[in-house]
C-alpha cells in the first residue's frame, strides 16, 4: 500500500518569533528569558525571584523579595510575593510593575482571553478588569457563567450579570449555572424543564420529556430513563425521533443515532432521520458521508444521506478537505490514489502521484519531477532541483533533498524557507522546530530559518513537548511551540 498521505494546514509566519526573541534576549542579558510576547518576557533567579524584561533587554520590573510572576495577557501580570513584609500577598501589575490592583491577600479567577478577574477576599467576591477598575462590587459569591455572563449570589439567590457589571435579569435562581452556546437547561421535574438564554429568558419549555442534551438546540436529545433509550425533540417538544436508540451523538449539522450496531443520521436542515446499513459514518460535505471500517469489512465507502452509494466499500483511505475553499476528497485503494472534486471526478492528470496536500495547493510527482498543483486552476508548476521529499513529516512545509544531496525546507508554494545546507533535517509533532544536522553534529532551527540552537550538539532526544540536546554530557532543553494550528491525517 502507498504511504499514508499527510494533509497539512499552513500557519502564518511572523517576522521574528517569540521563541527566537527569547533566545536573543537570553544571550543579551545572560539569563534565561521565558514567556516572551508582546514586548515583555519573564526571567527567573533562584535567589531573587522573578523579574520582567522588555524587548530591549532592560529589566522593567523586579521585586526585592522572592516572588512568582505569572502572565495574564500581553502586558498584564500577576505578582505573588513569597517572603518579606508582603509575604502571601498578590497584586495585578503591568509590564513596568505598576500595581493596578495593590498587594493584598486575595485569590483570583479569570476567563481565557477575557479582560476580567474575579477577586476573592475576606469571604467575598468582586470583579475587576485588567486595568484594576472595579466592575462589580464585592458580593457573597460570583461565578463565571460563560464568556459574557456572571452569576452573582445575594442572600442565597443567584442573579445574572453581564461583563460590564449590569444586571440583565430580575429572575432569581437557586443555583448558579453554566451556559453552553448561550443556553442552559434548567430541570424542574422528572420530565419537565426549560431552556434559558444568557439573559435569563425562557426560550423553550418541556412538559413530557427527560432532556438529556441541548447542545444541538433547537434539536434536543431526550432519554427514556427506564429503558435507557434516546430520541430527539425540537424546541416546541415535537417528537422527531422516538426514544428507541442506544446512543446519540450531536454534530454540527447532524445528530447520529445508534441502534442494533447501525447508525441513523438525523439531518437538522431536513428535520428527518435517515437510516443506514453501516456501523458509523463521518460527514464529508454537502450531505455526503464516509463509512468507517468495521470487523465485517475493513474498507470504506462514500454514501449520500439517503443511502445512495457514491463509492463502494472498497477503499483503504477516504479523507475530505478544502483546497482554496473548494471541497475535495482523497481516496486510495490497492496502491491506487485519486484526488476527487465535489462531483467525485478525478482532478489529476494521468501519471501524477500525490505527495502532500496543503490548504492551498497539492504537491505531486511525475517522472521524478515534483510539481505544485492547483486543483482549482488545473495548473502544474515544476519545483526545480528537488530529488526527494521526506515522508512522514509533521509540518505545514516540506523537507526536501536537492541534487547536491543536501536538505532544506520549502513552503507549500514551493519556495525555500530553510536553505539547502544540511546533511539531514528531522521534524517532530510540534509547530515550528526541526533538528538540523551537519556532519555528526546537531542543532535546531524553525520554519522562519531562525537558529534556535547552534549545530554543536552530539545527540538529541524528543517527546511530545520538548527537545533535549546533549553536548559533552551536558543537556539543554528547548520547548516546542504550540501545534494547535496544525492538522495531520
Amino acid at each position: 500500500m502507498k504511504k499514508i498521505i499527510f494533509i497539512l494546514f499552513s500557519g502564518i509566519f511572523s517576522a521574528q518569533t517569540n521563541q527566537y526573541k527569547e533566545i536573543l534576549l537570553s544571550e543579551k542579558i545572560g539569563q534565561e528569558v521565558r514567556s516572551y510576547t508582546n514586548g515583555y518576557g519573564i526571567i527567573s533567579d533562584p535567589e531573587k525571584g522573578n523579574s520582567i524584561v522588555d524587548s530591549l533587554g532592560k529589566i522593567s520590573f523586579s521585586y526585592p523579595h522572592k516572588n512568582e510572576i505569572l502572565r495574564l495577557t500581553k502586558d498584564r501580570f500577576i505578582l505573588k510575593v513569597k517572603e518579606g513584609e508582603a509575604n502571601g500577598k498578590t497584586a495585578l501589575i503591568n509590564g513596568n510593575g505598576d500595581q493596578l490592583i495593590p498587594l493584598d491577600k486575595f485569590k483570583y479567577r479569570t476567563w481565557e482571553n477575557r479582560n476580567r478577574l474575579i477577586i476573592s477576599k475576606d469571604g467575598k467576591d468582586g470583579v475587576f478588569d485588567y486595568d484594576g477598575k472595579e466592575i462589580i462590587p464585592f458580593e457573597d459569591k460570583i461565578e463565571f457563567a460563560n464568556d459574557r455572563r456572571f452569576f452573582i449570589k445575594k442572600d442565597k439567590l443567584w442573579f445574572i450579570y453581564d461583563f460590564d457589571g449590569k444586571q440583565v435579569s430580575e429572575r432569581e435562581f437557586k443555583e448558579n449555572l453554566r451556559f453552553y452556546k448561550g443556553k442552559v437547561y434548567l430541570n424542574t421535574g422528572i420530565k419537565t424543564g426549560e431552556v434559558i438564554d444568557i439573559d435569563g429568558k425562557t426560550v423553550s419549555q418541556f412538559s413530557n420529556h427527560h432532556i438529556e442534551d441541548i447542545n444541538g438546540f433547537p434539536f434536543l436529545i431526550t432519554k427514556n430513563i427506564s429503558k435507557n433509550k434516546y430520541g430527539i425533540v425540537d424546541e416546541n417538544e415535537q417528537v422527531l425521533a422516538e426514544n428507541i436508540y442506544d446512543q446519540a451523538f450531536v454534530g454540527r449539522n447532524y445528530i447520529y443515532l445508534m441502534k442494533d450496531n447501525k447508525v441513523s443520521v438525523f439531518s437538522k436542515e431536513q428535520r428527518k432521520v435517515f437510516p443506514t446499513d453501516y456501523h458509523y459514518v463521518n460527514h464529508l460535505f454537502n450531505g455526503i458521508f464516509k463509512t468507517l471500517k468495521d470487523y465485517k469489512n475493513p474498507k470504506i465507502a462514500v454514501i449520500k444521506i439517503n443511502g445512495e452509494v457514491i463509492l463502494p466499500k472498497e477503499y483503504d483511505v477516504v479523507e475530505g478537505f478544502k483546497i482554496k475553499g473548494e471541497d475535495y476528497v482523497y481516496v486510495s485503494r490497492d496502491n491506487e490514489e485519486k484526488l476527487l472534486d465535489k462531483n467525485f471526478e478525478n482532478v489529476l492528470d494521468e501519471g501524477f502521484q500525490i505527495e502532500k496536500i496543503f490548504f492551498n495547493n497539492v504537491i505531486v510527482k511525475k517522472d521524478e519531477v515534483y510539481y505544485k498543483f492547483s486543483p482549482k486552476e488545473k495548473s502544474y508548476t515544476a519545483i526545480k532541483n528537488i530529488v526527494s521529499i521526506k515522508p512522514f513529516q509533521f509540518y505545514p512545509a516540506i523537507i526536501c533533498k536537492n541534487q547536491d544531496n543536501l536538505y532544506g525546507i520549502l513552503n507549500e508554494e514551493g519556495k525555500q524557507i530553510v536553505p539547502f545546507i544540511y546533511d539531514d533535517i528531522v521534524s517532530f509533532a510540534s509547530k515550528d522546530e526541526v533538528v538540523v544536522q551537519k556532519g555528526d553534529k546537531f542543532g535546531v532551527t524553525n520554519l522562519e530559518n531562525e537558529p534556535l540552537k547552534d549545530v554543536i550538539y552530539d545527540k538529541y532526544s524528543a517527546d511530545n513537548k520538548k527537545l533535549t540536546l546533549t553536548k559533552d554530557k551536558e543537556s539543554e532543553v528547548l520547548d516546542f511551540t504550540s501545534s494547535e494550528d496544525k492538522v495531520v491525517f
